[in-house]
């Protein structure tokens, strides 16, 4: 471009009356100038790098071929997106080795940079406020993959598993990973005869030719990329439908051995668990539901929407349905409703918790104020776990115990505070205000306040961004641990803490 523009300044010297022409000529460079590339990050300050600028994807068509002696996966991605600037180039995430990118039809060119970027450059630019269809065929083994210094594929005895959180599409498939950019999804998937493939939401068809079977996975209803997963292996496959009419499929490896039993005793209770949250959280927002148990060694779950992730050690103890309560509720407080950024991760967890507590409730193993009680006695004020701040705890402290429990705690506190009539008046209303969306701690405050007629920017600040406990009148001015005498261990204390892992930072080294 400069070479052209210095031709021209010098022709202008020499003939100054082109001045047409030299209009003409600056609308060119001055056109290509106004496209620049979309940036590498979407803008969360926890996770710089991860999602990118310039698009908006709308629906994702996956198209899989997978081996599992080998680990070897190839595939083509179609991504249905628009444009939000005007772009000369734009990133997807991802880590596998790419064969050919095309954009709308015509081959682009393509570049890896950074631990997880794939930087396409189309043969033209594309106008802000354009659909683009992003055709990416890509192959790879995988479990070699790593990205700072960890994978979130998992490989099994008989396959692999995508899941985990913030991050697990780049194993699989090509995306724009952030929830700010949720879509649709087609996810097909041919394996091997005998071995399935499980994915979310509704199993459209399956077909056997020459070996191998296809499973043909839709979801209907935007999904962020973290919570796409995609399990291979050899599963027992159970069906059913709730009572409100929604159809359940559970899959449970067939190699899970003596945690075998305690798995199927939770999850087969998915049905009921949904039905109940509903009560609380309204109609359950999905056409399909359900769970599935690989045999991985990880010791997390994970709400991948409408079938979750649950790793056999979660049974290790014996039937644990309050882990499924965790995880379930999430399909509300986390997938309808997904954080704006990575540091409202109390939205997710601090309800997730909190549903377990109303389930200790409705199981009879302990009211939810007497869990809050004990959590609040239960550790000093000298403990770290009141050095988190739920509402902002950084990203090295995501997952940390204080954002389910402290996060919980704070949800009893606002029920104190507010009255049962508003406080589950809001339980219900927020996912339906925000559905299908995204939403901040702050706008939860906001609508808290507006649903009780209160001000609670004092009570959301002492409990969940004040990097201490606490104080004692400021517990009981929230009618938490009244008493002095510390409470007993509720009955439901065990199996509620045997989820405190449940989303911990396990990534595989």
């Amino acid at each position: 471009m400069p070479p052209r523009l210095g031709a021209f300044v010098h022709r202008r010297i020499m003939a100054p009356g082109a001045l047409a022409a030299a209009s003409l000529m600056l609308a060119i460079p001055a056109s290509a100038a106004s496209h620049s590339p979309g940036a590498p990050g979407i803008g969360d300050p926890y996770y710089p790098a991860y999602g990118n600028g310039g698009y908006d994807v709308s629906h994702y068509d996956l198209r899989l071929k997978y081996q599992p002696a080998t680990d070897t996966l190839e595939g083509t991605a179609a991504l249905l997106a628009r444009t939000t600037q005007d772009l000369s180039r734009f990133n997807l995430d991802f880590l596998l080795d790419v064969g050919e990118v095309r954009v709308n039809g015509a081959k682009a060119s393509f570049a890896t940079s950074g631990e997880h970027e794939l930087e396409i450059t189309p043969k033209t630019p594309l106008a802000k406020g354009t659909d683009v269809t992003v055709v990416v065929r890509y192959s790879g083994v995988p479990s070699s993959k790593q990205a700072y210094g960890f994978t979130s594929w998992h490989r099994t005895p008989d396959g692999g598993v995508g899941a985990n959180e913030p991050e697990a599409a780049w194993w699989w498939f090509p995306s724009n990973d952030h929830p700010l950019d949720k879509a649709t999804y087609d996810v097909s998937v041919q394996v091997p005869d005998g071995t399935q493939a499980i994915s979310n939401g509704t199993l459209q068809s399956t077909s056997s030719r020459a070996g191998w079977t296809r499973f043909n996975w839709r979801s209907n209803k935007p999904q962020a990329t973290y919570l796409a997963t995609l399990a291979v292996g050899k599963f027992d496959i159970t069906t059913g439908t709730t009572e409100s009419g929604i159809p359940v499929l559970n899959a449970y490896s067939k190699d899970l051995g003596d945690n075998a039993g305690a798995a199927r005793a939770s999850i087969e209770r998915t049905g009921e668990v949904a039905d109940w949250l509903a009560e609380y959280y309204g109609p359950y927002p999905y056409n399909a539901l359900g769970g599935y148990v690989p045999n991985t060694t990880t010791g997390y779950a994970l709400e991948t929407q409408t079938r979750p992730f649950y790793s056999p050690r979660q049974f290790a103890n014996g039937s644990n349905v309050s882990v499924v309560v965790h995880e379930l509720a999430h399909q509300w407080y986390g997938d309808l409703v997904s954080v704006a950024g990575w540091k409202d991760i109390w939205i997710n967890e601090g309800f997730a918790r909190y549903a377990q507590w109303l389930w200790s409730e409705h199981e009879g193993e302990g009211t939810a104020q007497e869990i809050a009680d004990h959590v609040y006695a239960s550790r000093p004020a000298d403990d770290p776990f009141w050095a988190v701040k739920p509402g902002d705890p950084g990203p090295e402290n995501q997952f940390h115990i204080a954002v389910y429990d402290r996060g919980a705690l704070t949800l009893q506190a606002l029920r104190n505070e507010i009255g049962d009539d508003a406080f589950f008046a809001i339980l219900k209303g927020w996912p339906q205000k925000f559905a299908h969306g995204n939403a901040t701690v702050a706008d939860f405050q906001k609508y808290a306040e507006e649903v009780s007629g209160q001000s609670l920017g004092t009570l959301f600040d002492t409990w969940l961004f004040q990097p201490s406990k606490p104080t004692a009148p400021a517990a009981r001015a929230a009618s938490i641990a009244k008493v002095a005498v510390a409470p007993a261990q509720p009955k439901s204390w065990k199996k509620i803490a045997a989820t405190n892992n449940v989303h911990e930072q396990e990534h595989e080294h």
